[in-house]
């Protein structure tokens, strides 16, 4: 969405440098402590779905990847053997593609990481509900792929960028809840493939337990994201066009 076009390689390093650097400061303010591990979320997650919407899949990407193993140098405990960065860049890479209206390589990763976590021998498919029903554990990522798929994304691209603001905070909200939920799959198969099967740090018999709590708090969490990624990303966007940096064509694909 930034207007990238014959801009000289400096400024993209320079983009990359600035956000990169940005990206590292939040990503050393914890936020929600992680279930079954040591450890919390942090500020930063906000910012991966802004990153991708605004600076593209490959700048955006860019700058968690280098800011969060700056974060590691600056203190931040390295998770999952490094892969911290997995989960924030396939959100942000999601949204930038799919900004550009890259709709089938959005879906295609959308359904490879739900393919690989409901066969995942460590994940848990359903989840009982005190009342007795049976509810997928996935139901709100699957609704963000429902979105998707829908026309419903198609509009809400346009809404962002679009050069009026009366739709622009919308349309955020609803490519937030699809960048973060690619987020948080992803997040998830990292959490049970390198903690569960690579490493066994977690036993076999821990796992049902732990996604039954996950179930309960990860639609809450990822709400407050989306709410202040849509908020944070608003004034952003609104600021970056009255000084013309970005794009204001409805239809648009740059990045």
């Amino acid at each position: 969405m930034l207007n990238l076009s014959a801009v000289p390689k400096t400024r993209g390093l320079a983009l990359l440098s600035l956000f990169s650097v940005l990206y590292t400061v939040l990503r050393l303010i914890p936020t929600f402590p992680m279930i079954g591990v040591t450890g919390t979320f942090s500020m930063s997650d906000v910012l991966a779905p802004i990153y991708g919407i605004v600076l593209g899949p490959f700048i955006g990407g860019g700058s968690i990847v280098l800011g969060t193993f700056l974060a590691i140098a600056f203190g931040r405990p390295a998770v999952f053997l490094g892969l911290d960065f997995l989960p924030a860049t396939i959100g942000a890479v999601s949204l930038g593609l799919l900004v550009k209206r890259k709709f089938i390589h959005v879906t295609g990763l959308y359904v490879l990481l739900l393919g690989l976590f409901l066969i995942s021998p460590l994940s848990l498919i359903f989840v009982k509900i005190p009342n007795g029903a049976l509810v997928p554990y996935n139901w709100f990522h699957i609704l963000a792929l429902a979105i998707l798929i829908s026309p419903i994304s198609h509009m809400a691209i346009n809404w962002v960028v679009n050069p009026s603001v009366k739709y622009l905070a919308p349309g955020l909200a609803i490519l937030c809840f699809i960048g973060t939920m690619a987020q948080h799959l992803t997040g998830g198969l990292v959490f049970e493939y390198v903690l569960g099967i690579l490493l066994g740090t977690i036993k076999s018999s821990a796992w049902s337990g732990i996604w039954i709590t996950t179930f309960y708090v990860y639609p809450l969490e990822r709400i407050i994201i989306i709410a202040l990624s849509t908020v944070i990303g608003s004034a952003l966007i609104t600021t970056l066009r009255k000084s013309n940096t970005i794009s204001q064509n409805k239809t648009s694909n740059q990045s």
